[in-house]
């Protein structure tokens, strides 16, 4: 019998380069009825190093006896640690040897059906580990441990984690991070997942919001900056421009603020009465309470007329706040809702020069008083509005959504709608909160030598403190080479300047998630307008092909995922819904629609939002993880034994290639964005723009002279 200690073997305590594309994750290859059911990663991150535990869980669900293979490749700069099979509670550690002696012992072991476990490199930076024996109903565990360097982008340090695509990239997963040395960092960020953080101490914990999610994890750790920190990553697909993301992050030392001239709006009106009211002034109360010395403020109130706390602007100060926050207290409601007055008045006094006006504007009802029409209120209040940025409360379904999104689209702002029994206090004073510490106005972004454009949102938000902002765009004309990015802004009357350095040249790898986010933001932004402005048709065009390429779904083209007789009726639908439909409970679920994706912070907000009728869409929405994927930034459904690219349509012509044949290797080396799709089992249909690509069992073999070429021209 072998010894003990050679029941298992690796290769380890190895450098490994990497492909560009990879990163971590298992990409599963399991034979027979084994499949991965769980799956626990643990990293802790001491100065720049992440040191790295991933704990697997495979069951074989077959009736034999059956070995497990899966390919692992690591990031990087990584060193292989060490790797377990588990008995049980008992740990079987490895140890390294020559590959092909481990080879040979971990064959001969499995000949005698034991219990060994082998880890040897499989080309390109990948660690193949392969298990065996699993009983049928038998469930093993192994464990995986690497250390590597983290990737410096700007002003922050960026971890990845790749879960696979395999099946069991459904299995059930968690992740914790333990990050040392706390005040080095400003606020985690992911544009993947949803995160939950806390601090204690000198430690960061960060783990997901949300356990279910899946897909791969991207994470940065902004660097603390005096100011503002600034982290730049890039996506080029082949073939197209380039996408960028840009973060933008206050630091977390105290920043002396910007003064602030603060209006706040309260409608008064009859239907305000009662408990909506209540709750009205107490948070108008609290937001006066979070004004500074050296802040100005004006207070109006609108009825069937307009009144107002006092002729110009009061400062804060130990004697005027008390007496401005008793005046409101005692407010009552007056007859109808004169909203045209309201905002005239509360325009008349512009900001002083270097601060931050700001007017929070509350309303419950339509204009019932003066100017009724929401197109003349709203183009009134544009020419008047000024340097002011408005942010908006609907409360109730009674409000006039068109009226209120058209008040903040340009105005650097944002609609709150507050459904009915919600809680005013709570949404005010979170708004409040976040406009308490303001860093930088106006806010532009350039880069050397380098065209950036269609940037989300289109005109850039003012950066506040505690706050992350996340700029998406697309470039051009990026040729190669380190190219200076940098943004302005102004503070306190002055620009102020933040530069960083950026390769928009290369490809960086685990960036699909750029161009989704992108396409998101752009798709809901599109949809505003259709709401706001009209169907246009170029904008339903332009907003259909959107969707199509990168998956994202909206109220207007929930026609996508059924039969393609649908898209005429769904369009029909869309040339009736805007502007038309303009209060109401759909009108408020449109707009808050419409807002998260065009503000979309991670992949999770990138969601199927349909509208309610859309039976076949529900179904979708409800078995969503395991009737839909989201590989190499595109949208896959399961449609006649096919993973089907959505953008896919009958009128495209099909070429159908065998996997793993000679004409599919000179295919993904001729198109590598191919190359992730392809991975979909057992056939994926990928549409490009005049032709679409089918990857299965059949199929052709090899190509004519002169048809690949041909066919790539066609794809992209």
């Amino acid at each position: 019998m072998l010894p003990a200690r050679r029941l298992w073997a690796v290769v380890c305590a190895v450098v490994l380069p990497i492909a560009p594309a990879a990163a971590q994750g298992w990409i599963e290859h399991p034979r027979g009825a084994i499949e991965k059911v769980r799956s626990a990663v643990q990293v802790t991150v001491g100065g720049r190093v992440a040191r790295v535990t991933v704990e697997e869980w495979f069951r074989n669900g077959g009736a034999l006896l059956d070995e497990a293979s899966y390919l692992y490749p690591l990031p990087g700069e990584a060193v292989f640690s060490d790797f377990s099979l588990w008995q049980g509670d008992r740990e079987l550690r490895g140890e390294p040897m020559d590959a092909a002696q481990a080879r040979a012992i971990y064959e001969e072991i499995v000949r005698r059906k034991r219990d060994p476990a082998l880890i040897e490199l499989a080309g390109h930076g990948l660690v193949r580990a392969r298990v065996f024996p699993i009983g049928p109903g038998e469930t093993r565990k192994i464990t995986l441990r690497y250390t590597q360097i983290l990737d410096r982008v700007g002003d922050a340090w960026r971890f990845r984690y790749t879960a696979g695509t395999g099946p069991g990239a459904a299995a059930s997963s968690t992740f914790r991070m333990q990050v040392d040395s706390a005040a080095r960092f400003g606020d985690p960020y992911s544009p993947t997942h949803r995160l939950n953080t806390s601090r204690s101490g000198e430690r960061i914990e960060l783990t997901l919001a949300d356990a279910s999610t899946r897909g791969d994890l991207e994470l940065f750790l902004p660097l603390a900056r005096n100011l503002v920190g600034m982290s730049l990553v890039m996506s080029q697909p082949i073939g197209e421009d380039g996408f960028f993301m840009l973060l933008l992050a206050p630091g977390r030392a105290e920043i002396p603020s910007m003064h602030r001239d603060l209006v706040a709006v309260l409608d008064v009106s009859g239907s305000m009465s009662g408990d909506k009211l209540d709750q009205a002034k107490t948070a108008l109360v609290q937001l006066l309470g979070t004004l500074r010395s050296g802040d100005r403020f004006r207070v109006v109130t609108f009825g069937s007329g307009v009144r107002r706390y006092a002729a110009g602007w009061t400062d804060v100060s130990p004697d005027n706040m008390p007496a401005a926050q008793e005046w409101v207290r005692r407010l009552d409601t007056d007859g109808g809702t004169n909203i045209a007055g309201a905002l005239t008045e509360a325009f008349a006094e512009p900001p002083a020069e270097g601060r931050l006006g700001v007017v929070v504007f509350l309303t419950d009802g339509m204009a019932t008083v003066g100017e009724t029409d929401p197109e003349r209120i709203a183009d009134q209040a544009e020419r008047g509005r000024g340097p002011f940025r408005v942010l908006a409360f609907g409360i109730g379904y009674d409000v006039n959504t068109y009226l209120l999104d058209r008040l903040t689209e340009r105005a650097r702002g944002v609609t709150e709608y507050i459904r009915p029994g919600g809680d005013i206090e709570q949404v005010v004073g979170s708004l409040a909160a976040k406009v308490a510490s303001p860093v930088l106005t106006d806010l532009a972004v350039r880069a050397d030598g380098v065209e950036l454009y269609d940037l989300q949102p289109r005109s850039l938000p003012d950066l506040f403190g505690g706050d992350e902002l996340v700029v998406l765009g697309r470039y051009r004309g990026a040729g190669s080479g380190e190219r200076s990015v940098t943004v302005t802004g102004r503070r306190n009357g002055r620009e102020e300047r933040f530069s960083t350095g950026a390769r928009f040249g290369s490809e960086q790898p685990g960036g699909d998630y750029i161009q989704q986010l992108w396409a998101a933001r752009k798709a809901g932004a599109l949809s505003s307008d259709i709401r706001l402005h009209g169907p246009n048709p170029e904008i339903v065009s332009e907003l259909k092909r959107l969707a199509l390429r990168y998956g994202i779904l909206t109220d207007y083209t929930s026609y996508l995922v059924q039969e393609p007789g649908v898209v005429a009726q769904r369009l029909e639908e869309v040339r009736r819904m805007a502007p038309r439909d303009q209060a109401g409970a759909g009108a408020v679920e449109q707009s808050q629609r419409a807002r998260k994706l065009a503000s979309s912070y991670s992949l999770d907000a990138v969601v199927v939002a349909a509208a309610p009728a859309a039976d076949s869409l529900g179904a979708v929405t409800r078995e969503r993880a395991g009737r839909s994927r989201r590989v190499g930034g595109r949208l896959f459904a399961w449609r006649d034994s096919t993973w089907t690219d959505i953008a896919h349509g009958d009128s495209l012509r099909v070429v159908r290639v065998m996997a793993f044949s000679d004409a599919y290797f000179a295919l993904l080396r001729a198109l590598p964005e191919l190359a992730q799709p392809a991975t979909l089992e057992p056939a994926v249909l990928v549409a490009g723009r005049r032709v679409s690509i089918k990857i299965e069992a059949g199929g052709r073999t090899d190509w004519a002279s002169g048809e690949l070429p041909k066919l790539v021209s066609d794809f992209r």
